[in-house]
């Protein structure tokens, strides 16, 4: 962890930055420090998703379970935690003021549930587009730099490719103004296609409209799966988040899907240079014991990277 003069001094910096019209790109914020390859670490919401609906735990006490339980200094929320609140300011504010008072910052809003940004019918398109316009308000007033949303749509491959990016493409240009990124997540149908999902982002054709790779989200069918690897690959110049999902470890202490040193070695060979979210979803080890566990495989590649 940087000393509190760091951190300071680099707020003050990007305060500056942004003040002078540069439009900082969250996926590089951070330089190399000890030597690592010059990525942080933050924790997705959806990793505490059991705790969380059986009450568990308190969606307004992520951030300070993230900050004093793994130390760890920024967020990425959920919207089905808080899918109430989004025009809730004095919700917000208290989201604020917790996530502030642990010295955390808020990255993004995953969305979900909002409807599908690429729907067939133009109607329904459309309402897709403006059903996240409160999680865009939302995001900026909580101080995060994107939402992530999905590209869900139907018909033939390239009327998919047309539909997803006129959703997305509406949506960015609401969100722009606000200073707001849209990201997309491969998650499920093809947009777990790396493919597609880059042809699409390449078609909306905006600095603000990119993904968030996820590295397990590769299934597409029940029986299909892409490459996740090549998925990644092909995902990563447009990504401004990345989603290290993990499942299950080892005895060495190795994800048993995914080969972490193998995928941050794609993800360093890009220019992204920003957070890396855990995102947990095993069911053998508790959450935290996962979350735990994947935090411990980051730094060991990080530090095999350096």
């Amino acid at each position: 962890m940087p000393d509190q003069n760091n951190r300071r001094q680099f707020f003050q910096q990007s305060a500056v930055l942004a003040a002078g019209g540069i439009l900082l790109r969250p996926d590089l914020l951070f330089a190399d420090s000890d030597n690592r390859p010059g990525f942080r670490i933050s924790l997705a919401e959806w990793s505490l998703h059991r705790s969380i609906f059986d009450g568990r735990v308190d969606h307004l006490n992520f951030a300070r379970i993230a900050r004093r339980e793994f130390d760890i200094d920024a967020v990425e929320f959920v919207n089905q935690f808080f899918k109430d609140k989004a025009t809730d300011q004095a919700y917000l504010r208290d989201m604020k003021t917790r996530s502030a008072g642990e010295g955390v910052r808020s990255l993004l809003i995953m969305i979900d549930g909002e409807g599908h940004l690429g729907a067939p019918s133009l109607v329904s398109r459309t309402q897709a587009v403006e059903n996240h316009y409160k999680w865009v308000e939302a995001a900026k007033f909580l101080g995060c730099h994107s939402i992530r949303v999905n590209a869900a749509s139907a018909g033939s491959y390239d009327d998919q490719v047309y539909r997803a990016a006129d959703g997305l493409r509406s949506l960015t240009e609401f969100a722009d103004p606000h200073g707001i990124n849209v990201i997309v997540e491969n998650h499920g149908g093809l947009s777990s296609n790396g493919h597609w999902l880059s042809s699409v982002i390449k078609r909306v054709d905006h600095p603000r409209c990119g993904t968030l790779p996820d590295f397990g989200n590769f299934r597409i069918a029940d029986d299909e799966w892409y490459n996740r690897y090549q998925g990644v690959l092909e995902l990563i110049p447009f990504a401004k988040a990345v989603s290290a999902k993990s499942h299950d470890f080892d005895d060495a202490g190795d994800e048993t899907r995914t080969d972490y040193l193998r995928m941050m070695k794609i993800v360093r060979d890009s220019d992204y240079r920003g957070y890396i979210g855990i995102e947990y979803e095993g069911s053998r080890l508790g959450e935290f014991e996962g979350i735990l566990a994947t935090k411990r495989l980051l730094d060991r590649v990080f530090d095999q990277l350096a």
